[in-house]
């Protein structure tokens, strides 16, 4: 690759070149043709030294002594290059660049073209000793002049070295005899103009030199009209110089370009993957692949070298996949499509020592390597493969892949600066699928942690029938921090529950974890919506206060919203409260869809304990359909969230689908493009206890009733055929209407319910709360709530209007009435 000093050297050059006086001198060093180049540059018109000597442009007698020295010179080495002082009309002196070229005629005549360039008029960044040696220097300038028809007259020996044509072929004929394919053409249109204009042009094509038959070069050539004496034109003059090493290097920098705004846009391993053979095609090559590890993808860490030696070779999956044939039939695999490494083949080499492979002429004769590898010979015999490099895409210290770089139809070989750029090309790849395999990882991480952290199976009891979507942000904004619960509660109830962490990642995911937690916490307390968010909300600020350096900023610990909600299936009533949350939409049996005005409350964290939340209790139809969601399911870039609601209650307006099917419903009605944040959906249709399902009784504040109360629950325990339980429950319901006639004031409520399990609750006015005792062998009191948690499948007690209820939970010794929950 050249410096970035070299780069500049060639780019002016080019410039400069079409500023070349030129004249032709026969050999007794008479002017015989003169170029308007030379009139502007040294003020003499072609009438004034065309048919004169040129020493009518030499200041002195000295410089003419000197010239017939060169002029002596030139005639032994056919040509001459250096400095001289050149008179211009008005009489003052310039110093040029002067260069002399003998050129040679069909009838072996010679004339001489001199070529000058004014040094004052270069730029001071050129003005050094490395612009000063390339003018003067003897480096390749090819001459050929042409006559009005465009036949060549004159060519000196370079030209033949530059596009190989020799000098008897070229003499008489024109560019499109002589030569062959559009370059011709092209050059023949230019060498017109120049001929109608007078002017001087330059013109850029391509050969093959003589030298370098497999290498296509490029030159640029500069085209100037010569004069005779009465201004007519002579002909063309062509001096040409070979630009193929600046012309790589500009194609190298494009492909560079390229790179830079064409790979690393995502971070997506696969999508990394097929932009490098993108960029490659057909810039660099005919046909690219790029394959990685199968681990890769999912963001497992590389190995510094990789064993294709041991019996069982890695496994690789195609990355990516471009060629100039539609089709790829290049290829034996296609994308994504697991790739077969040999231990003998070069790809298997440069994965051992990370060291690239270039075959310039592949020898597909028997006994190479792709004698092993029958499925990539097929395809290379077959399509003409005739050039390869292997390029192994390296990290620090590790292997990621490998890319594969052939040509088929450009017919030149791969060389060794293909094969730096080629390198440039995959580095500058590896740092962005290096990039997008740790963003996969930590991704993958986040993801697996918050799908184990939420719900795996939603129970909702004889309460509701549930169902759920969850759907990541996609791969730019990664996994967040949405999550979602159904909680069974005591008396058959249900806690429904959706919430949202600001952020996105394994941190947002990790503090997901911790609020559905402290929510199932909170539900076991049978708190009621307002109050679950009031001390919800002081544990979020308790998270914040962990991390000193999140107490002044909105991080994602302290940024989150929730709704909460309660439904009893025994009076059909659904109590809901929310922290900042989206409101959830209500639909009833015939299909209508309602969002009810919720408080909105301030978000977790956010309301520094000043902003109440208040709940707002519903009845609901039996059948009716609860719709929780988080906002990526209804916010877009390019719409307004009025949007997203009405169109997620279109999906859900569907009376008589099932839960699966509105859920896909939504979730296909999102827009096309990707989703800037986690959508989540929770879907429940309530149920209802009948009335045989239910016995309750209001008892008096006397001891006598305890009795009372045990024969009645006997008696509906054995209408209910639950006759296995009338014992252990006669007891339960003896300790809570005892307890409930010492401790509590007012009336007493006895609930039983059946269902899944059988629930006892016993209500009082009292405020005074049951605790369990470990009573001593000498106590008297204190074994009765042991007694009961010992009978008992669970026990606990809530707050209720006007005192509180404590219940005991029993297992059926009977299948469930709804066994598919």
């Amino acid at each position: 690759m050249m410096s970035t000093d070299q780069i500049k050297l060639v780019e002016p050059t080019l410039r400069e070149i079409s500023d070349v006086a030129m004249c032709l001198i026969d050999e007794q060093g008479m002017v015989v043709g003169w170029t308007h180049t030379a009139q502007r540059l040294v003020g003499y018109s072609a009438g004034e030294v065309v048919g004169r000597s040129a020493a009518l442009v030499l200041p002195s007698s000295r410089e003419a002594l000197r010239v017939s020295a060169l002029a002596a010179q030139c005639r032994a080495h056919g040509e001459w290059s250096g400095t001289v002082a050149v008179r211009h009309h008005d009489g003052r002196t310039i110093n040029m660049s002067l260069r002399i070229s003998r050129l040679w005629g069909q009838d072996a005549t010679v004339r001489w073209l001199v070529s000058v360039i004014d040094i004052g008029t270069l730029c001071s960044g050129m003005m050094n000793a490395t612009m000063r040696e390339s003018l003067r220097s003897r480096a390749p300038i090819g001459v050929v002049v042409h006559d009005p028809q465009l036949r060549a007259t004159w060519v000196n020996d370079d030209m033949e070295r530059h596009d190989g044509i020799f000098r008897d072929r070229r003499f008489g004929r024109r560019p499109t005899v002589s030569m062959s394919g559009s370059e011709a053409e092209a050059l023949e249109a230019v060498l017109r103009e120049v001929l109608a204009s007078g002017t001087t042009t330059v013109h850029e094509y391509r050969a093959r030199p003589a030298g370098d038959p497999c290498q296509e070069h490029a030159f640029s050539a500069s085209l100037s009209c010569l004069q005779d004496a009465e201004g007519r034109a002579l002909g063309v003059c062509s001096m040409t110089v070979d630009v193929t090493s600046g012309h790589r290097t500009r194609e190298r920098r494009a492909i560079l370009s390229e790179v830079s705004t064409r790979i690393g846009n995502t971070l997506d391993v696969l999508q990394t993957g097929q932009q490098l053979a993108d960029v490659a095609v057909p810039l660099l090559a005919d046909y690219a692949v790029v394959d990685l590890p199968e681990s890769v993808p999912f963001g497992e860490e590389p190995t510094a070298r990789i064993d294709t030696m041991s019996g069982r070779p890695p496994v690789f999956r195609r990355a990516g996949l471009a060629s100039i044939h539609p089709g790829i039939p290049e290829s034996p695999w296609a994308c994504g499509e697991p790739v077969l490494v040999s231990p003998n083949s070069p790809f298997a080499s440069a994965l051992r020592t990370g060291r690239s492979h270039l075959e310039s002429e592949l020898d597909t004769s028997p006994g190479t390597w792709i004698d092993h590898d029958p499925m990539r010979a097929q395809k290379i015999r077959e399509n003409g493969v005739h050039s390869l490099m292997v390029v192994p895409i390296r990290t620090q210290h590790s292997v990621l892949g490998m890319a594969m770089f052939a040509r088929t139809e450009k017919p030149e070989p791969f060389q060794e600066e293909d094969l730096l750029l080629a390198e440039e090309l995959v580095d500058r790849a590896a740092l962005s699928l290096d990039n997008a395999r740790r963003y996969a990882r930590e991704r993958n991480a986040a993801l697996a942690l918050q799908r184990n952290l939420l719900p795996r199976q939603l129970m909702g009891g004889v309460a509701v029938e549930a169902a759920s979507r969850y759907l990541p942000a996609d791969i730019d904004a990664g996994v967040g921090g949405d999550w979602f619960d159904v909680i069974p509660l005591s008396g058959a109830r249900v806690a429904l529950v959706v919430g949202d962490v600001v952020g996105h990642g394994i941190d947002a995911a990790a503090t997901m974890g911790r609020l559905r937690t402290a929510v199932r916490t909170l539900a076991d307390l049978d708190l009621p919506p307002d109050e679950l968010l009031s001390r919800l909300d002081d544990t979020v600020q308790r998270m914040a206060e962990e991390n000193p350096d999140t107490l002044d900023e909105v991080s994602a610990v302290v940024g989150a919203t929730c709704l909460y909600a309660i439904y009893d299936p025994v009076t059909r009533r659904c109590t809901m409260a929310r922290a900042g949350h989206v409101p959830p939409a209500i639909i009833d049996p015939l299909g209508q869809v309602t969002f009810p005005d919720l408080p909105t409350g301030a978000p977790l964290g956010l309301g520094l304990g000043l902003v109440p939340f208040d709940a707002v209790e519903l009845e609901l139809p039996e059948g009716s359909l609860l719709a929780f969601y988080t906002d990526g399911l209804v916010e877009s870039r390019d719409a307004d969230i009025d949007v997203g609601i009405h169109r997620l209650a279109a999906a859900l307006a569907q009376p008589g689908c099932s839960l699966e099917d509105l859920c896909s419903s939504a979730i296909e009605a999102l827009p096309p493009q990707d989703p800037c944040d986690d959508a989540t959906l929770l879907l429940v249709r309530t149920r209802s206890l009948n009335e045989a399902q239910v016995a309750f009784w209001d008892l008096p504040t006397e001891p006598s009733v305890v009795r009372a109360a045990r024969h009645l629950v006997a008696r509906r325990l054995i209408e209910w055929g639950l006759e296995q339980l009338v014992f252990t429950t006669e007891l339960v319901i003896s300790e809570l209407v005892t307890n409930a006639i010492r401790y509590g004031t007012g009336p007493i409520r006895l609930r039983l319910i059946h269902h899944q399990s059988l629930t006892c609750e016993v209500f009082d006015t009292g405020n005074c709360y049951p605790r369990m005792r470990h009573a001593r062998s000498v106590d008297e009191n204190g074994r009765g709530l042991f007694l009961v948690a010992r009978l008992s499948h669970r026990w606990g007690f809530r707050t209720a209007a006007g005192g509180k209820l404590v219940w005991v939970e029993q297992d059926l010794p009977s299948a469930p009435l709804y066994p598919n929950d």
